[in-house]
């Protein structure tokens, strides 16, 4: 997304900045690559992604004959749930993003990366924008969630607040964790579709994983070029979508006065998780910071 939300679309593309992702210009090599991601992704994410994202990748099937296309899982993703995904050239301002989300529709880059940029890539592309976000929109739940978040961020826009609504996408769409009675599982798309990540998330003792609290979240900064130091982990998808739907102006009004928290604090009122012989354990405090 762009800070900025008077761009202009650019050559090509329509007023709310979608193109057409014209599926049949990949190439052979392209194919290949969403191929090779997908397959190293689905072998590793059983027992680590959380059940609604594994389910929504059964529905979407997005394994095929290599990058999906839109037309093709919007047809299953309307069904399900009312959303789309809509192809875009890549990040778009903030205005035009909440639009498309408050809208149910998803913008996803059409570009694929490189075969050596499999590990890493600055900008989202559709790798990132498909196998990592579209199947937990299949969820009931989440798919609400997220049109509720684009709701919000269009307020959040005319307040002056986006910069902690930013916090809050990235430490729950991008990076979130789930607690579940098998334990932490990954429904964050930043994790997801990170091979490297899906494993440090969960199993690396450095990062502080932390219980999901509104203001906690909304108070701490991220970064976006290592792995994270810092996961929030929601007790349910239902607990995060009832936690959006509240109303945010005295909850803005709050963190005007509060300070923001560093990345790798843990305060005394912070629940943690702590590692233990068969899954995360809660230990410590609870509430708000």
């Amino acid at each position: 997304m762009s800070a900025d939300g008077h761009n202009l679309p650019p050559p090509g593309a329509r007023a709310d900045w979608t193109i057409d992702q014209n599926w049949d210009r990949y190439t052979a090599a392209e194919h290949q690559v969403w191929i090779k991601l997908y397959e190293r992704q689905s072998a590793l994410l059983p027992g680590r992604a959380c059940d609604p994202f594994l389910r929504g990748l059964d529905a979407l099937d997005l394994h095929r004959a290599g990058i999906p296309d839109f037309a093709r899982i919007n047809e299953e993703l309307q069904r399900l749930t009312g959303w789309t995904v809509v192809a875009v050239p890549g990040l778009v301002p903030d205005d035009v993003f909440f639009e498309h989300l408050a809208n149910r529709r998803f913008p996803a880059g059409h570009f694929i990366r490189k075969p050596e940029e499999l590990d890493y890539l600055q900008e989202p592309d559709v790798f990132h924008d498909v196998f990592g976000h579209v199947p937990m929109l299949t969820d009931p739940t989440f798919a609400d969630y997220m049109q509720a978040y684009g709701e919000g961020g269009l307020r959040a826009l005319h307040l002056g607040q986006l910069h902690n609504l930013a916090r809050l996408y990235w430490y729950t769409v991008e990076f979130g964790l789930l607690q579940t009675p098998a334990g932490l599982r990954i429904y964050g798309a930043g994790i997801v579709s990170s091979h490297a990540e899906s494993i440090f998330a969960l199993d690396d003792p450095s990062p502080n994983r932390l219980g999901f609290d509104l203001g906690r979240v909304m108070r701490t900064p991220y970064r976006i070029d290592d792995f994270q130091q810092v996961y929030f982990v929601v007790p349910s998808l239902q607990a995060l979508l009832d936690a959006t739907l509240a109303d945010f102006g005295a909850l803005y009004a709050w963190l005007g006065a509060q300070p923001d928290v560093p990345i790798d604090a843990v305060l005394p009122s912070d629940q943690v998780f702590t590692r233990g012989t068969q899954a995360y354990a809660k230990a410590g405090g609870r509430g708000r910071a």
